[in-house]
């Protein structure tokens, strides 16, 4: 058994070292999926009357699995970026120089942050309703560590106002760098 909160380094290092590979233009996407992820959730939970209704009316797990299934599927969009010529011939966006790796390497450690973290948000706001899932035990070295992490972790604080300001950032940051 692994605690949540070693696992969640683990992701993020891995995130990280994926990132350096793949370089920080496909992985900003990535940073975007994310944020559009959360935003989606947001705005489907809290302004579509019939989603508000449907989760009322069922089990948690509906509504765990609806955020999962949302925002996997965004970042699984957002990890399939297109190969544009135009992109590979502009050399701020070049791949393989030193600072595009490092760079690379820092976002892809956000992403993981934000992935993972969100993921693990859906599940600690439904109190795991899994039963392969052990939630973090009160009182132990491990548990504690992992529950002194759900405040920090992506949906607590991206929510409305600043999940709109995100967004509005990340569609600016697309058309000035992208476009």
């Amino acid at each position: 058994m692994i605690s949540l909160g070693v696992l969640f380094w683990i992701f993020i290092i891995m995130f990280a070292l994926i990132g350096a590979i793949r370089g920080w233009t496909k992985e900003i996407l990535v940073t975007f999926s994310a944020i559009m992820g959360i935003f989606a959730i947001t705005i489907l939970e809290t302004y579509v009357p019939f989603v508000k209704t449907y989760l009322a009316s069922n089990p948690v797990t509906s509504k765990v699995w609806m955020r999962i299934i949302i925002f996997i599927a965004l970042i699984f969009f957002g990890y399939q970026t297109p190969n544009i010529p135009r992109f590979a011939g502009d050399d701020r966006l070049a791949r393989g120089r030193l600072q595009d790796i490092l760079l690379g390497l820092i976002i892809g450690g956000i992403n993981g942050f934000l992935i993972y973290g969100s993921l693990w948000f859906f599940l600690a706001d439904a109190n795991y309703p899994f039963e392969i899932l052990i939630p973090p035990i009160v009182g132990t070295p491990a548990g504690e560590a992992a529950l002194a992490l759900v405040p920090y972790l992506p949906p607590v604080w991206l929510t409305a106002p600043v999940i709109y300001y995100a967004v509005a950032i990340s569609f600016v940051f697309v058309l000035v760098m992208f476009i």
